[in-house]
């Protein structure tokens, strides 16, 4: 049987500790996400809805399929800076017409929608998804192009927005630009560079340079409309191939454009009539111990995750840290690696490049599920080649053809990072829980390195090493290092795709793995299957 069996007691105190724990954090994850929603306040929310325009995520729910999920990505980007969280575009995955697209929007209300340097990597990662698994690229524009107190983090790196299209659109990926207000200076060549623009009438403003710095330039008097207004973009300039009579009319094109693609997306077919968990999903809320050097079972999250709570173990008994086998969700086949004990030793490291591999040559998705506290140290593992094996699992995680998504749940330190798929091995999709912490080692062992250092360099220059100097440094890099590999400030950083609560975990890898089958198939790993 692989169906699997669990024995987490729900009635246990150790249960309820932990559930409450994940439920504030969960807590404080809703306030942070009501930040970025709330875009740039009362009083610019209220001016914008003057003016009788709508919001960012109002125009992605009319754009999309009615009762369709929105995949939101990176809400929290900017977080920790001193920019407004959300970096003031919404960027996700949506059902228009039946086709999955990557959506953006700008969100006019922060600084009328301008590009910060945040909101310049959240709007590449958009572009980088829709190349990557072919997806219709749709842009809501609305901003007011770069914002200008902080050019020199965006001008020279921001020529990729633009590469970006031309890319898209040589590969074959539609690209659809809807205009509501203002698509100025550099702005302007979104519209320019995609295969569909609408504009809406009175509203749609797009030049590279406004009347004042035409005035400037070439003394010219001119005004908005007709130096950008979507009815000369129309008739005169051409560069409008839809001339909307409002906000509603530019989304039901925009819909139009979609459904008349003839859009066909690749990959894998889904089996059918696929089961719902065993388990409780809500139960996993309960499971992640707030220490995270206390180790958790993942079969326990996999019984609430995978299709039917079935889940076909390969090699069980061999390298038992690392979890590893084949399942389904949402009747898409994976394989999973899930961490158990944290540790990642030699042999769990070529059973996971053998897993790897063979993953490759049944062409079936790869799902990692992070709690690793990173590859083990000392003389006798340092002996018995635990670098060797290491690299030879973060080769067959760097070199493997078939689609990643990772879920970082708990720790994620050190190299175990980069062998169980972090963002530096590009994986198509990478979430958090709001329990995961990621940075080179944990808090107190890299406050305990600074120590040893320091003690040896004062011990050799023949002074008395300050015993309370050192426990002030401890205190303060431990403080340090702990709020830096929180889950907020990782997401704010855009070194994952968004922190999500536990119990959707099914459903974002549903929708992910969705996602990922429109590319088509990379082709086979440049190796065999080989035991090592």
């Amino acid at each position: 049987m692989t169906v699997l069996v669990s024995r987490l007691d729900t009635s246990s105190g150790e249960y309820g500790t932990r559930r409450e724990a994940m439920l504030a954090k969960l807590a404080e994850l809703e306030a942070e996400h009501a930040k970025a929603v709330a875009g740039g306040g009362q009083k610019y929310v209220e001016r914008h809805r003057e003016r009788g325009k709508l919001l960012p995520r109002e125009r992605i729910e009319l754009l999309v399929d009615p009762d369709s999920p929105f995949l939101e990505l990176s809400p929290l980007a900017a977080w920790g800076t001193e920019y407004p969280v959300g970096a003031s575009v919404v960027t996700g995955i949506g059902v228009i017409e039946g086709v999955e697209c990557v959506v953006t929007a700008s969100d006019p209300t922060v600084r009328g929608g301008a590009s910060n340097p945040w909101t310049l990597r959240k709007t590449l990662r958009a572009a980088d998804i829709a190349l990557r698994n072919r997806m219709p690229y749709v842009n809501l524009v609305e901003s007011g192009g770069a914002d200008l107190p902080s050019q020199k983090d965006i001008f020279i790196p921001g020529g990729q927005v633009f590469r970006d299209l031309t890319r898209l659109s040589a590969e074959g990926i539609p690209t659809i630009a809807l205009v509501f207000g203002n698509a100025t200076a550099g702005g302007a060549y979104v519209p320019g560079l995609s295969d569909h623009v609408v504009m809406v009438r009175e509203r749609a403003k797009v030049f590279l340079g406004g009347p004042p710095l035409v005035k400037m330039a070439t003394g010219e008097e001119s005004d908005d409309e007709s130096l950008g207004g979507a009815e000369m973009h129309a008739r005169a300039s051409g560069l409008a191939d839809h001339l909307a009579a409002d906000e509603y009319d530019a989304l039901r094109i925009g819909r139009r454009i979609v459904r008349r693609l003839n859009w066909r997306e690749g990959g894998n077919v889904p089996a059918s009539g696929y089961a719902a968990p065993l388990h409780d999903e809500d139960e996993l809320l309960g499971i992640v111990p707030e220490d995270l050097k206390v180790p958790f079972d993942p079969r326990e999250v996999l019984a609430r995750v995978v299709d039917g709570s079935d889940f076909d173990e390969f090699k069980p008994l061999y390298g038992p840290s690392l979890v590893t086998g084949w399942a389904s969700v949402h009747g898409h086949p994976v394989g999973v690696l899930a961490n158990a004990s944290g540790v990642l030793f030699g042999a769990e490291s070529q059973k996971a490049a053998q897993f790897i591999q063979l993953a490759n040559q049944s062409r079936t998705p790869l799902v990692f599920l992070q709690n690793t506290t990173g590859y083990m140290v000392g003389r006798d593992y340092e002996q018995s080649g635990i670098i060797k094996h290491g690299a030879l699992m973060i080769n067959a995680v760097a070199n493997s053809t078939v689609p990643h998504i990772t879920i970082v749940m708990g720790a994620s330190y050190g190299a175990g990072n980069y062998g169980m798929c972090g963002r530096a091995y590009d994986p198509r999709f990478l979430f958090s829980w709001p329990s995961a912490k990621s940075a080179v080692m944990g808090p107190a062992q890299l406050a305990g390195v600074m120590s040893i250092v320091g003690r040896a360099a004062a011990q050799a220059r023949g002074q008395v090493y300050d015993e309370e100097a050192d426990a002030a440094m401890r205190a303060a890099v431990e403080a340090q290092i702990e709020s830096e590999s929180a889950a907020f400030f990782l997401s704010g950083r855009l070194y994952d795709d968004g922190v999500i609560d536990p119990r959707d975990t099914r459903t974002v890898l549903g929708l992910c793995l969705s996602a990922v089958t429109g590319a088509p198939d990379a082709g086979r790993a440049g190796y065999g299957v080989f035991r090592m």
